[in-house]
Formats: structure tokens, C-alpha cells, sequence
């Protein structure tokens, strides 16, 4: 047992510091020596009022110490929690216990929620990936996370999660009211969407350069050739681009940006990386005109349907498309290609040349649809996607530049009939008191003014 006097005991009762407790100097000394030499007692030498006041002292001290444990053992539960965002690929894996603190570290993110086995995820997963490292490589602020909805089902719910993928974009740091995603599925949509959904709609190019990036960069870029910024024209330009998600605008004053391309007065100019390379708007320079002129020359002439290239077909303006399948081993693919080409660059803004590959086996349902089996092809189809869907077929199976071009000049000026998907007319249809009716005669009987049809389906 220590004596009271030690400095690194503590009395037992207290338990404050025995460097607190020194014998009192009004003892006697022999009972000092005798204090001394005696063995410490379990009681404290000190007066009632000042072990009440080292209680407190001890009381506030360990208060303290607590209040600083709890701090720092909140803080490192933080940074456990924040190291539990795992990214695969630059791109943020989410979940309903982290998805809220990822909204508070990364404010503006675009979420992919998808199910591991749908083909449409899988294929738009290496863009999005590339999209996640572009954006990652610039040191953008802007991130792209991906929620499992087959697991994560109760955050899925809550975002309205109906099919896969669902791309919803939050801005701000708001998770109320996401937008949906609607552009392109290649790295350089889903990066310039981005953009401009949190940059300014149009960029100011200064020198030569950062135009010619802006070009080499993006599949399609525009460029506004304007001198006085403050201009009516500029203006109409600004807010066709206001209204464009997936597509770069910029704007230039520069002297050498306009000599270097080849502009000597105000325009706009759409940059491609297919098809001629470029093309200079002509026209009044209005904000619905200029939205009309990119949206007509930012797609090639001729167009392939893929999982990536499907919203640009399905979401444009454009709703008439004219389909070629055509596999592309065929040995005349090329030659085909060239005429449907020559033949798609008459109707530009008007209908969407479109060519599958019928040797795929994912566009196999498209054939169904139409009516037709590999072992058909080449051949042409021309759907309007209004609100009715309706299907034409040319009459020749020819596939030049002359027939395809007759077949969409026919349509443009509302003389063909819709083709009817319908088996062929029996030889014995009317042989009986109940005629036989199908697609191809339908209409001829059962609407004949002259006679009362009753139908039976």
C-alpha cells in the first residue's frame, strides 16, 4: 500500500490523484512519524470540503475525457462509413445505407440503376465507365454511381425504378425530384448531357486551340460565329443551345477561329466526325431554325441500330424511319450501303435511314415484328412511330438509290398504303356461307356499302 504522500498512489475513496493528499501540517509530529511509518488506511486524510471539491474536479475531468471519446469515436465511424463507397471502374457503387452521404460528398450525380443480368446494362456498362474516368481525369466534380435495383429494391422504389437500365441525374444535392437521363449511351453523350446540365449552356472559344479540341473531342460540336455577342442573332443561338442536352455549343469573336475555319460572317457551323464533315447553317437565324439544323445533320445519313445508338433513334424528332436489313457478311454489303446512302441524303429532316444487321441475334425481334425471317433479307421496311405505328412495304425488292428514293417520295407525299401484316388470301375464302377474312381482304368485305357484314373475330 502506498502512503498518502506518494505521488502516484491514489486514495482509495476519492480517487483523485494522491498527490492531492498530503498529511496535514497541523498534526502532531510524532503522529506525523507515525503516519509515516504506518501502512495507509482505506480512508482519505483530507477535510469533507475539499474531497467533495477534487470529486467534482475528478467528475468534470472524466466527463471531459468521455465527451472526447465520443467525438473521436463518431469521427472515426464517419470515415468508416465514407470508405464503405467502393468504386469499380471510377464508378461509384451504391446502396441504400450509403446513398445519402454519396449525395452530400458528391452533390451532382448521375445514378445507373440496373440488374446484372439485362443485356441493355451490360452493354451500356463500358461507357459508362468511360464516361466515369473522363470526367474523373479532368478533376470534375461531377460523378456517376450504379445501384444493383435487384438488391438495393427498396431504394429502387423509392426513384420509381420500373425497367433497366433507369438513369436518373441529381443536381445539387437534391434527391426529391432526380432528372431522367435521356441522351445518348456512349462515354460522350452521357459526359456532355452532364455538362451542360450544370456548366453554361455555351462555352466561349478565345483561341484556335480550344476550338480545334472542342472538334477533335466530340463527335458533334457547334460552333456560333458571332462578333457582337449581344446580338439578336447570338441571343436565338444561345437559347437553341439552352435547349440541347447532348451536344457541345460554343461561341467564338475570335479573328484567327474565323479564318482558321473558313467563316467570314456571323453563322453557326455544326462539326461532325462522319458524313461531309461539316455543315453550315443557312437560314433565319432563329432559336426553332437552328434547333431544326442540328437536329437534322447531328445523326450519319445512314444510322445502325445498336443498344447505344437506340435512344438517339427512338428519342429524336425525327418519326418516320425507313429500316435496311441487311447482314453485314453479305459480299454486297457495301454496294447496298452505298445506295441506301445516296438515297437518305434527299430526306434529310424528314425520315431516319436506318440498317440493322439481320445476322444479329438481338435484332432478331425487330425482324418478328416486321414479319420477317433472316432468310428474307435484304429488304426494306418504312415505320411511322406517331401515336399509331404504321408499317409500309416497297413493291420491289430492290435495293438502289432509284427504287428507295421513289418508295420515300411516294410516302412523303401521302400515296402509299400501309402494309397490313396478314397471311395470304385462301383459294376457297368465299367457297362457304362464312367467308374467310384476313388482313388483305378485310377491309374490301367487311366495309362493302352495299351489304351488312357480320364479323365474328
Amino acid at each position: 500500500m502506498r502512503t498518502a504522500a506518494d505521488p502516484s498512489g491514489f486514495c482509495v475513496h476519492c480517487h483523485v490523484s494522491s498527490g492531492r493528499h498530503k498529511t496535514p501540517a497541523t498534526l502532531p509530529a510524532q503522529r506525523r512519524e507515525k503516519t509515516d511509518r504506518t501502512p495507509r488506511r482505506n480512508f482519505c486524510l483530507e477535510p469533507a470540503a475539499d474531497r467533495a471539491r477534487n470529486f467534482s474536479v475528478t467528475v468534470r475531468r472524466k466527463s471531459s475525457t468521455a465527451t472526447m471519446f465520443k467525438l473521436l469515436l463518431l469521427c472515426t465511424l464517419a470515415v468508416a462509413s465514407r470508405a464503405e463507397i467502393s468504386e469499380e471502374e471510377d464508378v461509384l457503387v451504391l446502396k441504400k445505407s450509403n446513398f445519402e452521404e454519396a449525395l452530400q460528398a458528391h452533390p451532382n450525380m448521375l445514378v445507373e440503376f440496373y440488374a446484372p443480368w439485362c443485356g441493355h446494362c451490360k452493354a451500356l456498362a463500358p461507357e459508362y465507365a468511360k464516361a466515369a474516368g473522363m470526367l474523373k481525369a479532368e478533376g470534375s466534380a461531377l460523378r456517376l454511381g450504379k445501384v444493383d435495383a435487384t438488391e438495393e429494391t427498396e431504394l429502387s422504389q423509392e426513384y420509381g425504378v420500373r425497367g433497366y437500365p433507369t438513369i436518373k441525374f441529381f443536381k445539387g444535392g437534391d434527391k426529391e425530384s432526380p432528372k431522367e437521363y435521356s441522351a445518348g449511351r456512349q462515354a460522350d453523350d452521357i459526359v456532355n448531357w452532364l455538362k451542360k446540365r450544370t456548366g453554361p449552356a455555351v462555352t466561349t472559344l478565345t483561341e484556335v486551340t480550344e476550338a480545334e479540341s472542342l472538334i477533335a473531342d466530340n463527335e458533334v460540336a457547334v460552333i456560333g460565329f458571332f462578333k457582337d455577342a449581344a446580338s439578336a442573332d447570338a441571343k436565338a443561338y444561345e437559347k437553341a443551345a439552352e435547349a440541347t442536352d447532348d451536344i457541345p455549343f460554343a461561341v467564338t469573336a475570335s479573328d484567327a477561329i474565323f479564318s482558321k475555319f473558313e467563316v467570314s460572317k456571323d453563322g453557326v457551323v455544326l462539326f461532325k466526325k462522319f458524313d461531309e464533315g461539316r455543315n453550315t447553317f443557312d437560314g433565319e437565324m432563329t432559336k426553332e431554325s437552328i434547333l431544326a439544323f442540328v437536329k437534322s445533320n447531328q445523326l450519319p445519313l445512314v444510322i445502325e441500330f445498336t443498344e447505344q445508338t437506340a435512344p438517339k433513334i427512338f428519342g429524336g424528332e425525327i418519326k418516320s424511319h425507313i429500316l435496311m436489313f441487311l447482314p453485314k457478311a453479305a459480299s454486297d454489303f457495301q454496294d447496298k450501303m452505298d445506295q441506301f446512302k445516296k438515297a437518305a441524303s434527299g430526306f434529310k429532316g424528314q425520315i431516319l435511314f436506318i440498317f440493322i444487321d439481320s445476322d444479329v441475334d438481338d435484332n432478331q425481334r425487330i425482324l418478328e415484328f416486321f414479319g420477317l425471317k433472316k432468310e428474307e433479307c435484304p429488304a426494306v421496311r418504312l415505320i411511322t412511330l406517331e401515336d399509331e405505328m404504321t408499317k409500309y412495304r416497297p413493291e420491289s425488292k430492290d435495293i438502289t438509290a432509284e427504287s428507295i428514293t421513289q418508295f420515300c417520295t411516294l410516302f412523303v407525299e401521302g400515296k402509299l398504303k400501309p402494309h397490313l401484316m396478314s397471311q395470304d388470301i385462301p383459294e376457297d375464302w368465299d367457297k362457304t356461307p362464312v367467308r374467310v377474312l384476313v388482313g388483305k381482304n378485310f377491309e374490301e368485305v367487311a366495309f362493302d356499302p352495299t351489304k351488312n357484314v357480320f364479323v365474328e373475330f
